[in-house]
């Protein structure tokens, strides 16, 4: 007897290490050779840090970026999401541990009278109720793998929101602070064709100007001020923007944002286009997105071996050890101890197919999953190939901006300076006047869309983050 039970623990122990369904291997498509061939990186040894923005070295970026961090409400959703996820799977943790329940009950019983002699019974009972279905396929295994995977996942989509979050604070400053730099240039060539329109106007109450010449003067400069309640919207825009960005009130940043003493978007950033390629190719693959992919995915894998256990014999076992008397007074004893166990097996017979065609089910959904971190991954591969290419060719564009900029600057001088001697006519001075502020409007754009560029960059290719696959943080 004692042999044979033996054996059955035995047997239980092996099986209960058995674990069906498969077991996850990352997709072998597209090699980290054949991403690093088609975006030319030199797969560096160095990380990208994730206070990439720093560089731009400006203190009021990075206030706002580290009060983003600590104050954004899409942040705290993605974190309150992350610790449901690390306590679900400590709740799953335990689904196929034993159980044990304290218990106590007390029963009262009389028989009907009809049975002639009237009986009347007390009972009482306390002790310990245990239980415990063994994991013998795996399925609660597989449950726990599934968890954890989850739990990565929403570690990586934290990752992905702090990642968009400090991308979208940097790229809605440098636009504020595009519109606040085209304002100060508005206001500069209003206070520049006022005065040219009020030369104009001595000139034609001396008969030396005609009043063609006068209209095309007054049409130059209430253009140029019909562009500034558009600039100010704009701005006061993307101070709306930036303060519920940061998880502030409207109105809250207006003192920081206002008239800074420096406009980083007035010149050209200086970047090192080296950056584009010294890069690992892991960071491809570790972006935050590609990430919450590919761990959707494992916990995918994990839900068919589930499936599939739950086709299997389960096993489970009872037991109650306590004590049982008529009299309270005397419950706890040694001669009123009892207990008892009850093994129990389970085997699903016929389901009508439901339990097959779950497994098939959480293959498809397997599938499915395997597509979107494909997708993800070809996704990602497009926006580092977009972005790099955006970075190079911004800066060319710029020096073209930056040069007609100067050209136009000595045209609408010396067009100037000729009309006061009489050696132009005014229409050519109106045309260099109208260029030269397009001119100086399309070099500040092309410097703010430099550094969003760059801001495009450091988000395409992670930002930095990198979670492995033990690390939940």
């Amino acid at each position: 007897m004692k042999t044979y039970k033996v054996l059955l623990m035995t047997s239980v122990v092996l099986l209960s290490s058995c674990t069906v369904g498969p077991d996850y291997k990352r997709p072998q498509f597209y090699s980290d050779n054949q991403i690093a061939a088609r975006l030319g990186l030199n797969d560096a040894k160095s990380s990208i840090n994730k206070e990439w923005y720093l560089q731009f070295n400006d203190p009021i970026l990075n206030s706002l970026i580290a009060r983003g961090q600590n104050n954004s409400p899409s942040i705290n959703v993605a974190i309150y999401k992350l610790r449901q996820s690390r306590q679900n799977l400590k709740i799953n943790m335990t689904e196929n541990l034993p159980l044990l329940d304290a218990a106590g009950s007390y029963n009262y019983g009389k028989d009907s009278i009809s049975y002639g002699a009237l009986a009347k019974t007390d009972y009482y009972q306390a002790g310990f109720d245990a239980s415990w279905e063994i994991d013998i396929w795996g399925g609660g295994r597989r449950l726990n793998e599934q968890s954890l995977a989850l739990v990565v996942a929403s570690a990586a989509n934290l990752d992905n929101v702090r990642l968009s979050l400090t991308a979208e604070i940097a790229n809605n400053y440098f636009l504020l602070r595009q519109f606040q730099q085209q304002l100060q240039i508005a206001n500069k060539n209003v206070v520049l064709q006022q005065e040219i329109f009020d030369l104009v106007k001595q000139k034609n109450k001396a008969g030396l100007a005609d009043d063609i010449s006068l209209e095309q003067a007054k049409y130059v400069l209430e253009n140029t001020r019909s562009q500034i309640p558009q600039l100010e919207t704009g701005i006061v825009s993307y101070k709306n923007a930036l303060t519920t960005l940061v998880g502030s009130l409207s109105g809250d940043l207006d003192e920081l944002l206002d008239n800074p003493n420096k406009n980083i978007v007035a010149n050209l950033y200086s970047f090192d286009m080296e950056n584009l390629y010294n890069l690992p190719v892991s960071s491809i693959r570790n972006r935050p997105d590609v990430k919450v992919a590919e761990a959707n995915l494992v916990a995918q894998n994990a839900a068919i071996g589930q499936a599939i256990a739950s086709m299997f014999p389960s096993v489970s076992i009872k037991a109650f050890f306590g004590w049982q008397s008529a009299n309270i007074s005397n419950l706890i004893s040694s001669k009123k101890d009892a207990y008892s166990y009850s093994p129990a097996i389970n085997m699903p017979l016929f389901h009508w197919g439901a339990l097959y065609n779950n497994v098939l089910l959480q293959k498809y959904l397997k599938d499915e999953r395997l597509e979107v971190y494909r997708e993800s991954l070809i996704t990602a591969v497009a926006d580092v190939k977009n972005a790099v290419t955006s970075v190079q060719k911004e800066y060319e564009r710029n020096q073209s901006t930056l040069q007609a900029l100067k050209s136009q600057e000595e045209v609408a001088y010396l067009s100037l300076d000729k009309y006061k001697q009489g050696l132009l006519a005014f229409s050519d001075v109106l045309t260099s006047q109208q260029n030269l502020l397009s001119a100086q409007n399309a070099n500040i754009v092309s410097n703010a869309m430099v550094l969003s560029n760059i801001i495009s960059f450091y988000k395409a290719v992670g930002g930095g983050y990198s979670i492995q696959a033990d690390n939940t943080r």
